[in-house]
């Protein structure tokens, strides 16, 4: 504790009276400052105890006294001592009053105790608090350095709580909480993650304090990791400000948790090599072998029916990040094994079908969708991206489970959509794919010469054509159809042919003009 003013009025040496605001001794002094000035105020900082002989003072004008003193509270001074002896030999009582008036503790010092002893007094105080504040965060050092190496982050939270005589938790890279000590603190810590979002979203190392009548703690946040985009993050709750050795502690388990933090991104990095190995495996059909590869980092992920994701940046921003900490995170909360691989421009993920890191990376991409269609909300650029689901899969089909995820990739980008799943392409139309610019481009080069002759005058025979088609080349119904007699649709037929030099027996021909007037009737 640092000094207060009741410690040096019962400092043996001192001899100091109190003569007003005996109620008020509790208050911390931050030093001892020596001023004879009327006014000293614009010199003080707040938590002084203030010594004057009253030499450039009317100490005896009640008046005097109560601007006087009113101006020394105010600034924060927390208390006043007045020698005697010197230019009074007693304190006058217009100060006595007035310091009453006010609750400013007014102590007597006798003319044998020199300012100097009090400002040492307070001097050496102030250094063995200092000091013990210092030796106990070494202790706690030691104490959080032995927890985090024994029993990981957890035993490293329980400590830092008692270390701080409140909670402590620890947030992973999407904001979920991971871990808290005391197990009661669960439900405070996971009233922080919007703040822990916000928090995120600022350059390491960054740092925020929680407070309010909203929150039944003071709270300190503090991001974890050494890159642009935060690991981790930590909560500290109290029921005050910290002190000098709390805050030592603090720091500790934060440089702690940083290292620990650090060290899981070399291991990530590696596990990624691996991964990327199993992945070239599996597509190049040699499952056995990703199998032996991989060993028992992913569980039984190569043996259960997965899903294959391909994911890729929108106008080369780099979204791909976020994406791959979303789905981590949610793997590492429900325990399960989740293979992601940059590769190049793209990320690859291999993920157990029906598990916790496919629904996460469904919602991520379907919350940026969402999100777009409300402009205040919308996602900047560089969070855009695309991503492809295939169908469930095994080992031997990995190869096939990529090509799905690539084409409903290609789909998405083509619809401009966040996120398509194969099986959706499978359960629809083939006629929404016709919207594509090529196909209108190409159904238009097909069928010109059909509608050059049409605008003549001289015939219908893209009506014609239409209707013959529709009827699988029944010449009667086509004919009813159209009003007209079937040998005139046989003519028309005939020109059609001339007209484009293709024979209509041709069934790739009949199929390339029907999805030609589809694609040209939706425009």
């Amino acid at each position: 504790m640092p000094p207060t003013l009741a410690s040096l009025v019962h400092h043996s040496a001192l001899k100091l009276t109190v003569r007003a605001g005996e109620d008020r001794l509790d208050v911390p002094v931050r030093w001892a400052h020596v001023s004879e000035l009327a006014d000293p105020v614009p010199y003080m900082e707040g938590g002084e105890l203030l010594l004057i002989t009253a030499l450039k003072l009317d100490a005896e004008d009640p008046e005097v006294m109560r601007r006087y003193v009113k101006r020394l509270a105010g600034a924060g001074v927390v208390g006043l001592g007045f020698a005697v002896g010197v230019n009074y030999e007693e304190i006058p009582k217009a100060l006595v009053d007035a310091a009453e008036e006010e609750g400013l503790p007014l102590l007597e010092v006798p003319r044998r105790t020199p300012f100097l002893a009090i400002s040492k007094a307070v001097s050496a105080a102030i250094a063995a608090d200092q000091y013990r504040a210092v030796t106990a965060g070494f202790a706690a050092q030691r104490e959080l350095t032995k927890q985090a190496l024994t029993a990981g982050p957890e035993g490293l939270l329980a400590a830092l709580a008692a270390q701080v005589d409140g909670w402590a938790a620890l947030y992973d890279a999407s904001g979920a909480v991971v871990a808290t000590a005391p197990e009661w603190a669960g439900r405070r810590a996971a009233r922080l993650t919007a703040e822990v979002e916000r928090l995120r979203e600022r350059p390491a190392p960054a740092s925020s304090v929680v407070g309010g009548p909203d929150y039944e703690d003071r709270v300190e946040l503090h991001s974890l990791g050494t890159g642009r985009r935060p690991r981790a993050a930590l909560a500290v709750g109290t029921a005050a400000a910290l002190g000098t050795a709390e805050r030592y502690a603090v720091h500790s388990a934060i440089a702690l948790l940083t290292l620990t933090t650090e060290r899981s991104r070399s291991l990530h990095a590696a596990e990624q090599r691996i991964g990327a190995a199993v992945l070239r495996m599996l597509l190049a059909g040699e499952p056995d072998h990703a199998r032996a590869v991989a060993g028992d980092l992913y569980g039984g992920l190569l043996d259960a029916p997965f899903r294959m994701v391909v994911a890729e940046p929108v106008s080369g921003a780099d979204p791909l990040g976020a994406l791959a900490e979303t789905v981590e995170a949610a793997a590492a909360r429900s325990g399960e094994a989740v293979l992601v691989v940059p590769e190049g421009e793209r990320l690859v993920v291999l993920a157990a079908d029906g598990g916790a890191a496919v629904a996460a990376c469904v919602a991520h991409a379907t919350a940026l969708e969402t999100a777009r269609a409300v402009p205040e909300q919308a996602a900047a650029e560089e969070d855009e991206l695309v991503v492809g689901l295939s169908a469930p899969a095994g080992p031997i089909a990995a190869a096939a489970a990529y090509k799905q995820a690539e084409q409903a990739l290609s789909v998405a980008r083509r619809r401009g959509r966040f996120l398509v799943e194969h099986e959706q392409l499978a359960a629809g139309s083939v006629l929404p794919l016709l919207a594509d610019d090529a196909v209108k481009a190409f159904a238009d080069g097909l069928l010109r010469a059909l509608y050059e002759h049409d605008a003549t005058g001289r015939g219908d025979l893209v009506a014609s054509l239409r209707a013959w088609l529709s009827r699988h080349g029944q010449w009667d119904a086509a004919a009813a159809d159209l009003g007209v007699h079937r040998h005139t649709l046989r003519y028309r037929m005939r020109r059609v042919e001339e007209i484009l030099g293709r024979s209509l027996d041709d069934p790739d021909v009949r199929m390339e003009l029907w999805l030609a007037l589809k694609a040209t009737s939706s425009e």
